[in-house]
């Protein structure tokens, strides 16, 4: 269990090497030392994997808090949920460590990103360690921190400083809603760890329904609706496109926004007894896929649409978890983390290449200039569409059948949301990498491919993407479902976990699924190769792609309905309440004491006679002051 308190401890030694060497430790060692923090973690939670007995096992570090018999303990939980976690984290974080040395070598501040990215990684992997809930409230926190830092990471530029600051405020309201789960959990159960709290449900007679099990998993739900970006607290995740490429690989998809479906499926014994709340999350899921995809049918900015493709997978990973298909949303967790990896770095090798262009109405032809980059991101752009054999289609597919089975309009209206994303996925690619160059000389002259540090993680994560679906190959295809049967003892004392609809069925539905993404597929081949369509220019939109275009104006209703009068309430307390009464009460009191101390000063004079005889005036009144009071009793 020593292995345990490493993985955490290796990045955070990385941060505080290049933290507190920021402009003394040698560039050429910055990001070479980043990743060997990385890597180092990933080889201690690949050992614990490879030797994990399948018994859950805590580490007691030490006690934190203790009050009676209340107790708080900083202590590493290893189970099956926490070393799948740890193995993705510190897999596809080291390869973004590794691609950042190459993205970026030429930003001044390297020593410092490096330092941050190692933070990142900590509280990450303190989240999923922790035993407890108040351990992963710490990593909760801290991630968000990161968050902040990296986004803003170019603070020079005031757009991104904005950025970052959305995506705190909006992380720190879902957090409050967290943190009151937590706090209802310490009042209800009187601990925090999860053993002793799952033991208490499982073995106290709760049924089906409970009224505080239903409050307590609505408010960590809160807290997931905040760091996985849904319906209403997404609109900080497309923002986070701010910071550089590989922070956003790294947030969307091996850290952050992971934490809501895991904090919840780690919290699996309350929920399953909570069908009102597993109703809102599924609904919520389903909702937030079908907008997220809807908005990224029409984005040019090559990172904001796959920003709102991350918002809408994980959409249906909380579809999964709303009909209590805790295993299959995981599987999508994991596949989504290496296609999802591999489209943003493939994004960034564009990027590089086009001179930090974003737009993707500037590219095209790319693939002849970015051979690596292209035969990469298509694989993933096939993964993400749910396209056999790729890690997508099964991963996916496997979500639907089970929503299926729940609901069958949720099920119709998940499969919109897939064939949506197979469109403007492959609308991303084609207007990318086929048809003619559409830049400027200049970038056309600079156009070259991606070098090796950036190429390498590319392609490791192109086969991850690709074969990383039979990880759980379902027994239609032959297969044993090795990641659910893995994962089974999490879900023990649920006792029930969602069925997947008989063979026939199955077989059926990914039929309908692979059809209607081919042929979203083809129907974006068409407009863009063979039709050669382009996206208009900015403002040029009308009626209903206006609207969507313009991501629902979301983002201004948000600013005309909390932002606007928050601002004005601010103005108006300064104005009034701050000028005119504290202002007036703070400035008139310490006017009061000066002129009284003023004219207080003029007592002091310097002249030893009159000192004297005020010495014996103030005797005397002091004598017949006590003698009056003597005499009179």
């Amino acid at each position: 269990m020593s292995l345990a308190v490493l993985i955490p401890l290796f990045p955070l030694i990385g941060f505080l090497i290049n933290g507190l060497g920021f402009r003394r430790v040698p560039k050429s060692l910055v990001g070479v030392i980043g990743s060997a923090a990385a890597l180092a973690s990933f080889a201690c939670a690949l050992s614990l994997f490879l030797n994990f007995t399948g018994q859950p096992e805590v580490a007691h570090i030490f006690d934190w808090i203790t009050i009676g018999d209340f107790n708080i303990s900083m202590s590493f939980q290893i189970d099956q949920l926490s070393l799948l976690m740890l193995l993705i984290i510190t897999g596809v974080g080291s390869l973004i460590h590794i691609y950042s040395i190459g993205y970026m070598h030429h930003d001044e501040g390297f020593g410092k990103f490096f330092a941050f990215l190692n933070l990142f990684l900590f509280f990450m992997l303190l989240l999923v360690l922790g035993s407890n809930y108040v351990v992963m409230f710490i990593g909760w926190e801290g991630v968000g921190l990161c968050s902040y830092l990296l986004i803003g990471f170019w603070n020079k530029n005031t757009n991104y400083g904005n950025a970052a600051r959305k995506a705190f405020i909006m992380n720190r309201i879902g957090d409050l809603g967290f943190l009151l789960g937590i706090f209802l959990i310490i009042t209800h159960f009187g601990t925090v760890e999860y053993a002793d709290v799952f033991s208490k449900v499982a073995e106290g007679g709760y049924e089906s329904g409970d009224k505080t099990l239903m409050y307590i998993t609505l408010l960590l739900f809160v807290g997931a609706m905040g760091k996985s970006a849904q319906i209403p607290l997404y609109t900080w995740l497309p923002d986070a496109m701010a910071g550089p490429t590989p922070v956003s690989a790294l947030i969307h998809a091996a850290t952050m926004v992971t934490a809501g479906i895991y904090m919840i499926i780690r919290s699996n014994v309350l929920y399953s007894l909570s069908p009102e709340t597993l109703e809102v999350i599924g609904w919520v899921g389903t909702a937030t896929a079908l907008l997220a995809a809807s908005i990224g049918l029409l984005q040019n900015d090559i990172k904001k649409v796959l920003a709102y493709s991350t918002v809408s997978q994980l959409g249906y990973m909380f579809m999964g978890l709303g009909v209590m298909a805790y295993s299959s949303s995981f599987f999508h967790v994991m596949t989504h983390a290496f296609f999802k990896a591999l489209l943003f770095l493939g994004a960034g090798s564009v990027i590089h290449a086009m001179s930090d262009e974003q737009d993707i109405r500037s590219m095209g032809g790319l693939r002849k200039k970015l051979p690596i980059t292209f035969i990469t991101f298509l694989i993933a752009t096939i993964a993400i569409s749910g396209i056999p054999p790729f890690a997508g289609f099964f991963s996916k597919d496997e979500i639907l059948a089970h929503v299926y089975e729940h609901n069958k309009l949720m099920w119709v209206l998940a499969l919109a949301g897939s064939m949506m994303t197979s469109f403007y996925m492959f609308r991303l690619l084609f207007l990318t990498f086929f048809g003619e160059f559409r830049g400027t000389h200049e970038q056309e002259h600079h156009l070259h491919e991606s070098p090796i540090a950036m190429t390498a993680p590319l392609m490791i994560l192109a086969v991850l993407s690709a074969v990383g679906g039979f990880f759980n190959l379902p027994h239609i295809f032959g297969g044993h479902a090795s990641l659910a049967t893995f994962m089974e003892p999490l879900f023990a004392q649920s006792h029930i976990e969602a069925h997947a609809p008989n063979e026939s069925t199955e077989k059926m539905l990914m039929i309908v699924s692979v059809i209607a993404a081919l042929v979203s597929a083809a129907v974006a081949y068409v407009m863009y190769v063979s039709k050669k369509a382009v996206p208009e220019a900015d403002g040029t939109e009308t009626g209903l792609q206006k609207v969507v275009y313009n991501k629902y104006y979301i983002d201004e209703l948000y600013d005309t309905v909390f932002v606007k009068p928050i601002t004005a309430l601010s103005n108006i307390l300064y104005s009034f309440v701050e000028f005119l009464v504290i202002d007036l009460i703070v400035e008139g009191i310490g006017k009061l004491v000066k002129g009284i101390s003023g004219e207080a000063r003029l007592l002091q004079n310097g002249t030893t006679g009159y000192y004297i005889f005020a010495m014996v005036i103030s005797i005397a009144v002091m004598l017949i002051w006590g003698l009056r009071i003597f005499i009179l009793g």
